[in-house]
């Protein structure tokens, strides 16, 4: 009889034992599909995955040589290019279908504007938001050119923002390649493409026909002095009519990750 009550005790210890070791199992399972749970709650609230093709900033020249109508024009020109479908198709050919794009004036070195912050690209939707939002705020960016501080600043938004892009790019447009104040411009290139950014340039030569630089060559000087690392490139707008498709082309090569020939880069 004391054999058959030991014999029940030890099986319903194994029991209770069985019963919490369940009971925890379930309770630890719970715990971490809350955590899941609030771990894409929060995704959903913090733009999803950080995950992307390319992460882009546009330096537009806002130097002393731009007009406020030129502003103007430089914008809508990016605008219209950002929402071309073949730009969108581009987009979309990639590993993850978008890109993070900011919008930045520079002009001397303490005059940066970031017209429009970090927005995400993956579709029509998007492309034609940045593109209403690049339209909107004054111009706030004035002085003469310190490219080697705008470079810098293309930096340091790139390393502190939410993203990680496959590929990340400074886009920097300009109508001279002269660095009149700021950090030297040999030295700042040479900080961003050691961070592994690469800088890409958009040699723009006759707004209302004010024509090239009259000592020197400007895209050769883009060339030299201001792009760098694997693939960079220069590519012309030389009319105001050209301006919109030279921005066209150079962000589908952007996007892509491609080169182009050195005769299409001139033209």
């Amino acid at each position: 009889m004391e054999t058959e009550r030991r014999t029940n005790t030890r099986q319903t210890g194994g029991a209770g034992a069985r019963d919490r070791l369940l009971s925890f199992a379930i309770g630890l399972a719970l715990i971490l599909f809350g955590m899941m749970a609030g771990a894409g709650s929060l995704r959903a609230q913090t733009g999803a995955d950080p995950y992307l093709d390319l992460e882009l900033v546009l330096l537009a020249d806002a130097t002393g040589s731009i007009d406020d109508a030129e502003i103007r024009f430089q914008r809508e020109g990016y605008a219209r290019a950002i929402t071309d479908p073949a730009v969108l198709s581009a987009i979309a050919g990639n590993a993850y279908g978008k890109i993070a794009v900011a919008y930045v004036e520079w002009a001397d070195a303490g005059s940066q504007d970031v017209v429009v912050d970090w927005t995400v690209i993956d579709g029509r939707a998007s492309a034609e938001a940045f593109a209403a939002a690049l339209l909107v705020p004054p111009r706030r960016a004035f002085g003469r050119n310190a490219i080697g501080a705008a470079l810098l600043e293309g930096k340091r938004m790139i390393e502190e923002n939410q993203y990680q892009g496959i590929r990340r790019v400074i886009d920097l447009s300009a109508d001279s390649a002269n660095n009149w104040n700021g950090p030297p411009l040999e030295t700042a290139r040479a900080e961003v493409v050691a961070s592994g950014i690469v800088i890409n340039g958009l040699a723009v030569l006759c707004r209302h026909c004010s024509g090239r630089p009259a000592s020197y060559v400007l895209e050769d000087a883009f060339a030299e002095r201001i792009i760098g690392g694997p693939g960079s490139f220069v590519v012309t707008a030389d009319s105001t009519a050209t301006f919109a498709d030279a921005v066209r082309k150079k962000l589908i090569l952007e996007i892509a990750g491609k080169t182009p020939e050195r005769e299409f880069a001139e033209r």
